[in-house]
């Protein structure tokens, strides 16, 4: 699947994408509920400062006692007193909200991380077990895009927006309450303006998920242009291409910003339009209510207090609606991350695999075809046989089919039709992991991972001893260079192994390879981008690894090709001759004889 190609088309499903984020909330939902229960007070504390208005207006500046009962016992308090108290107590009020204001903030930032981080992991697991044809057809910057922006986005926004919805929820509903205690008619006002408010919201939906799509695939093409920045650089200043890569840049990040502008043209009305209501309502508010006042069926303390209150409730109001159109935009990209859950990658265990302990026998190809465009085919009708301990050679022209045909060994890729079999069973019968512990590999350009010397050439049997390891390093002719470097084994080799010279990191990929002590070994023409002196150490650590092991050799260099024990010439992905050295420049005309003449013979004659 190209990620690029994404439509979220359960974003507005939300019962959907809530039933499927609540395995990863359920682990905290006391944590949740507590945050939750922080919100509702949290947010009915702001009606605190509107109802003090009330008294204040009608005992302070009124210059009245106020008069109450308790448990048959009057008490009074005076004007002056009432000064005093109203200050004190929204002070107080204003206090505690802070305190569950941090609180609040505290759990939701815990929880959201926690609930971000878990969908991560899983994510992040589900990416490592893609099939080698998921990252041809997706690049780097769509798959960071999508794999570690999206859950962040998505399950960190969920709970914080929610926090933040009953809190203004909560916020509304206590201003609500003032302004019925104040007056339950000018209330009426109030709340039909509230919900006229809210209409813009729901029309704004269908642009957001759009134009959230269009920027995540701009922005994974931003981070694709940054990593091939960077990997590339030397390419890049070789050949001057600081200014396509940077009008490539700029091109983005415009196109990026044209889609957000987009957006803000038919979303940016929504704010003014709410004020503009909001400004109706307290026009008719302030007409009304100077008539209850003037009627005697309204204190000008009520009318301060509902006043207040409304003018209030525009923040929460204005928050539900900026945070409803946020949550769309989770709910976009929860949708996205779903969609990602629900890859399957397509090479998979069968349902009950053989655990492959080895090879005995031989490897057969039998009637293999393979493409990896539907109706182009790489590889056609090809039968071959690889006997225990024999080494071929895998020769042709370029986009033949060498390399195709070796990935298909570790099952990188599965074949269309025929069969590949090891001792006679399917590679599609054998379990994944053992297939692929019993197959080393050593490519043309080998990754190294950032760490040291000893962490990389460990990856090939973690649990392989020091004596083992020492023997490994000693086969692949690395123990002088390791010797030369000021922390030996422990030497951090940087990003891709980039402080390393090209033999130096074959060589660290041999020394993995053979920790590994698989059977059959893949070398993929491993020696091609090396000068003559890397290369001939290169050789003899390669030789080393050969030893006793089934290999397929994709070669270019004529003593390697001489010493195997037979050569299989791939041209167009057709298996045209096979067989020794010798046998096959018997061939008049043959292309084997063909590619000697033309590229080997050179090879010799330089020799």
């Amino acid at each position: 699947m190209k990620l690029e190609i994404t439509t979220a088309k359960n974003s507005f499903k939300y019962s959907w994408l809530l039933s499927r984020i609540w395995p990863y909330i359920k682990p905290y939902w006391f944590r949740i509920l507590v945050g939750f229960a922080i919100a509702i007070p949290l947010g009915l504390l702001d009606g605190v400062t509107a109802f003090a208005l009330k008294p204040y207006m009608d005992y302070v500046i009124g210059g009245k006692e106020f008069a109450f009962n308790i448990a048959n016992h009057g008490f009074t308090i005076t004007s002056i007193q009432m000064s005093f108290i109203l200050p004190i107590g929204v002070v107080l009020f204003a206090a505690a909200q802070g305190v569950l204001r941090y609180l609040n903030d505290y759990i939701s930032a815990w929880t959201s991380n926690h609930i971000t981080n878990n969908v991560k992991f899983d994510l992040f697991y589900r990416l490592v077990h893609m099939h080698p044809q998921f990252f041809d057809e997706n690049s780097s910057g769509i798959i960071i895009s999508r794999y570690m922006g999206d859950p962040g986005t998505a399950s960190a926004g969920i709970v914080e927006n929610i926090k933040t919805i009953t809190t203004a929820a909560c916020g509304a509903l206590g201003l609500i309450a003032v302004m019925l205690y104040s007056s339950w008619k000018l209330a009426f006002i109030g709340i039909l303006v509230l919900c006229v408010a809210f209409v813009p919201v729901s029309l704004i939906r269908k642009r957001i998920k759009e134009t959230s799509n269009k920027n995540m695939v701009i922005g994974g093409k931003i981070t694709t242009n940054i990593n091939e920045t960077y990997s590339g650089n030397k390419v890049m200043a070789a050949y001057g291409l600081q200014d396509r890569q940077y009008e490539y840049f700029k091109k983005q990040t415009w196109d990026s910003y044209n889609i957000g502008m987009s957006l803000l043209k038919r979303a940016g009305w929504m704010s003014p339009l709410m004020y503009l209501i909001a400004s109706f309502g307290i026009a008719f508010v302030l007409g009304f209510g100077t008539y209850l006042i003037n009627s005697g069926q309204m204190t000008a303390g009520s009318f301060a207090s509902f006043v207040t209150s409304l003018l209030l409730l525009y923040k929460p109001v204005k928050t539900l609606g900026n945070t409803m159109t946020g949550i769309q935009n989770i709910f976009v990209a929860m949708g996205r991350v779903f969609e990602l859950f629900d890859l399957e990658p397509e090479i998979t265990d069968c349902e009950n695999p053989v655990e492959l302990s080895g090879l005995n026998n031989k490897i057969e190809f039998k009637n293999v075809n393979f493409e990896y465009i539907p109706e182009h085919p790489v590889l056609k009708n090809l039968s071959l046989t690889v006997t225990k301990n024999e080494t071929l050679a895998v020769v042709g022209n370029s986009g033949g089919g060498k390399s195709t045909l070796v990935n298909l060994i570790p099952r990188f890729y599965d074949i269309k039709s025929g069969s590949i079999t090891i001792d006679g069973i399917d590679l599609r019968d054998i379990s994944l992991k053992s297939l692929r512990n019993n197959i080393s590999m050593v490519f043309q350009d080998n990754f190294l991972y950032t760490g040291t010397i000893k962490e990389n050439i460990m990856m090939g049997n973690p649990d392989a001893t020091d004596e083992e390891l020492t023997e490994a390093i000693k086969a692949a002719h690395l123990e002088e260079m390791i010797q030369e470097l000021p922390e030996g084994l422990e030497t951090e080799i940087g990003e891709r192994g980039l402080t390393l010279s090209g033999g130096q990191r074959q060589r660290v990929a041999i020394a993995r390879a053979m920790l590994r002590n698989a059977p059959v070994v893949i070398l993929d023409e491993a020696t091609s981008a090396l000068d003559n002196e890397s290369e001939a150490i290169v050789q003899k650590a390669m030789d080393n690894l050969m030893k006793n092991r089934t290999v397929f050799i994709i070669a270019h260099r004529l003593s390697t090709i001489k010493n195997a024990d037979r050569i299989a010439v791939i041209n167009e992905g057709e298996l045209v001759e096979l067989g020794t050295h010798e046998e096959l420049m018997q061939i008049e005309n043959g292309q084997y004889k063909n590619l000697y003449e033309m590229q080997f013979k050179k090879q010799e004659a330089a020799v």
